[in-house]
């Protein structure tokens, strides 16, 4: 085996390892992150694909989680205006529940630790009855209130960051586990499982990201002691037909004080989730129960005039959360807010490890964590991450760049060039690479997905996989029939195996 010495070491390919790996490349560090699937397979992808503060933790006080998550949405939106969007949450009102100068005051808190300079509207209470607000409410909800957050594709958030990383410099490496790492001479001696067979490289310092895997990473890959705890929780979302008109999306309270989703998506659909469920076997594959699906359908259907049950989900998901453990006994009472451990071993080799998190705050994160070890002696380039677009967020805004889009190929179909535009921002262009009707877009699997796109995903985002393409950096597997996604797969193993 060849042996190569990195600056640093990234294991874990979710939001947090992605982020971490593209601030420390842009810094000037050298990098080598190594993931065991595929970029987002995991927690980051199972989200409920919102940038925000988290309104509801207001609740618990954790107020500056809350201003650093608003603030990062600002930055975030800013950003990356492709793949992140404003959107409207209506809070209808219900008596018995959270009281009508509750929710006022935490609605008004809301806004001012989003800051003066905000971009989204403030909030505002609202008539429901007769409106398009409560259109597919019931009508005894008479009354409610709207503020803003954003809505992101969680899964490309997380690729995007990699290619931005790979842009500056790191090799990202999928499908390539980290089996074993040990101090030797002030460095990390790792070892590296992948298809084409094991290799072994240096690092200076290790950050261990692995997400619901971070205890498992620091005491068997890594041979330390944990110093913190990671509390695991299991989170499930639902998609059923599209519940109500308007691009506004709903939080309803329910009785067990957890409030609910009811978010927009891919056009047809509606996404509902989500549960928290204390997860004791581990962070092994996880899929949506029944239980979770009637509890989900049950807390919607106190409000909705058309009910929905388990024949309507047309599709669901359930990622484990790796929440940091503060002891609270309540799933949904654990903190979002992360923390970042430090072990140096005597002034060796540094081990960071990330416990909890959420995706809005991933930037945030990656600066803190380069702060951590640029304390233990690493030299490191200024912070850069604030102002600089994630690829295909270089515009001026998603509406213009769109607008040309469609100007400047007119033979093509609007919708589906503005889900190419939203998916890959600037970068749609090079996908297109002069594609000027559908026939030269390649192969149509259905939808809305071409033989064009499916290899630029594979060339410039480590797709492997039919899920990689269908499920993660896309969502056309939802608007596909079986046959449709089972042809793909087919052709996906045999470009493989050619």
């Amino acid at each position: 085996m060849t042996r190569e010495i990195y600056d640093l070491l990234v294991i874990g390919g979710g939001i947090n390892g992605a982020s971490i790996a593209r601030d420390a490349a842009g810094r000037g560090l050298s990098v080598l992150l190594c993931e065991m699937g595929d970029l987002a397979g995991a927690t980051s992808s199972a989200s409920s694909k919102l940038i925000h503060g988290g309104i509801r933790y207001l609740e618990h006080y954790a107020f500056r989680l809350v201003a650093e998550s608003l603030g990062e949405r600002r930055v975030l939106l800013r950003n990356a205006p492709h793949i992140i969007r404003p959107m409207e949450f209506v809070l209808p009102h219900v008596p018995g529940l959270r009281p009508a100068w509750m929710i006022r005051i935490g609605l008004w808190l809301y806004d001012r630790l989003g800051g003066r300079h905000e971009p989204l509207a403030r909030s505002r209470g609202v008539p429901l009855a007769g409106g398009a607000y409560g259109a597919a409410l019931k009508p005894c909800l008479t009354k409610g209130f709207v503020y803003s957050d954003c809505w992101v594709d969680d899964a490309r958030f997380v690729v995007l960051t990699a290619v931005d990383a790979a842009r500056h410099g790191a090799e990202i490496l999928t499908r390539t586990r980290c089996i074993s790492a040990r101090r030797d001479g002030g460095l990390w001696r790792a070892v590296l499982d992948a298809e084409a067979g094991r290799r072994e490289i240096a690092a200076r310092a290790l950050v261990n990201a692995a997400g619901p895997w971070v205890e498992q990473v620091i005491r068997q890959v890594a041979g330390a002691n944990a110093p913190a705890h990671a509390r695991l929780v299991k989170g499930s979302h639902i998609v059923v037909p599209r519940i109500h008109d308007g691009a506004h999306a709903m939080i309803l309270q329910n009785g067990d004080g957890r409030v609910i989703f009811i978010i927009p998506y891919e056009g047809a659909f509606s996404l509902i989730g989500t549960t928290d469920v204390p997860c004791e076997h581990g962070p092994q594959a996880v899929v949506i129960s029944d239980e979770e699906i009637d509890y989900l359908c049950a807390a919607v259907n106190r409000y909705l005039v058309r009910p929905i049950g388990r024949a309507d989900v047309a599709w669901s998901y359930a990622g484990v959360r790796p929440l940091y453990d503060d002891g609270e006994s309540d799933p949904s009472a654990v903190t979002r807010d992360y923390v970042l451990t430090l072990d140096a071993a005597g002034g060796g080799a540094p081990l960071l490890s990330v416990f909890g998190g959420k995706i809005t705050t991933a930037r945030r994160l990656a600066e803190h964590a380069l702060e951590k070890l640029g304390d233990a002696g690493m030299r490191l380039g200024p912070a850069w991450t604030r102002t600089a677009p994630l690829p295909g967020g270089e515009m001026e805004s998603f509406a213009s760049f769109l607008d040309g889009l469609i100007r400047d190929f007119p033979a093509l179909d609007r919708d589906w060039l503005e889900g190419l535009a939203r998916r890959h921002g600037t970068r749609a262009r090079a996908v297109l690479d002069g594609a000027l009707m559908a026939a030269d877009l390649g192969q149509y699997f259905g939808g809305g997905l071409y033989g064009r796109e499916a290899e630029w995903l594979c060339r410039e985002e480590w797709a492997a996989g039919p899920e990689d393409i269908l499920w993660r950096r896309t969502k056309c597997g939802l608007h596909m029939t079986a046959e449709e996604r089972a042809a793909f797969a087919g052709y996906m193993a045999s470009s493989r195996s050619g």
